[in-house]
C-alpha cells in the first residue's frame, strides 16, 4: 500500500493579509445595542443610553416590541424596574396590542406582573385578540393565578 498525503495551502495577497491584521470597529446604532442590552439585563450599560437621551423608549423595534417589553420577556424585574423609572410607558403595547402585563402574564413572570400591577397596570386591557392579561395566565402557575384572584389562597 502507497500512500501520499498532499497539503493545499489558498494562496492569499499581500492585501489580504493587511486586512486579516487590521483592527476592525463595527458600529451600531444605538437602539440595536440597547435593545440587546435590556435582552440580556445589563442594568450598568442601560442607564446611560436613557440618560444620555440616545434612544426612545417609547421606539418599537424590529421584534415588535419596545424596550419594557423586552425586558419583561428577559423576567428581569431589576430591568423593569429601572425602564420604569425613566419612564417606560406602563401600557406601551406591541405590534398586537399586548401590554407589559400582558407578556407577564403569558410567560409566567409574578414579580413583574405584581409590580406593574402595583404602577397601576391595567387588569381589563385588551390586546388585538381580546384577551385581558389574566386570560394569558398558564393554569398552573398558582401565584399569577391568585394574584388576579382566580384561585383561591390554600
Amino acid at each position: 500500500v502507497f500512500q501520499v498525503t498532499v497539503q493545499y495551502f489558498r494562496y492569499t495577497s499581500p492585501a489580504e493579509e493587511s486586512l486579516k491584521s487590521a483592527p476592525r470597529n463595527v458600529h451600531f446604532p444605538n437602539d440595536v445595542v440597547f435593545q440587546d442590552c435590556v435582552r440580556h439585563g445589563e442594568l450598568e450599560r442601560i442607564g446611560p443610553f436613557i440618560r444620555g437621551r440616545r434612544v426612545s423608549l417609547d421606539t418599537i423595534y424590529h421584534s415588535g416590541m419596545a424596550a419594557i417589553h423586552e425586558a419583561v420577556l428577559s423576567g428581569n424585574l431589576d430591568c423593569v424596574m429601572l425602564l420604569m423609572k425613566h419612564g417606560a410607558d406602563l401600557h406601551h403595547r406591541d405590534e398586537e396590542g399586548w401590554t407589559p402585563l400582558h407578556m407577564a402574564c403569558s410567560d409566567g413572570f409574578p414579580e413583574i406582573a405584581r409590580y406593574l400591577l402595583s404602577l397601576g397596570a391595567d387588569r381589563e386591557i385588551l390586546n388585538e385578540s381580546g384577551e385581558k392579561p389574566a386570560d394569558l395566565i398558564d393554569a398552573a402557575n398558582k401565584e399569577l393565578l391568585e394574584l388576579f384572584g382566580l384561585v383561591a389562597g390554600d
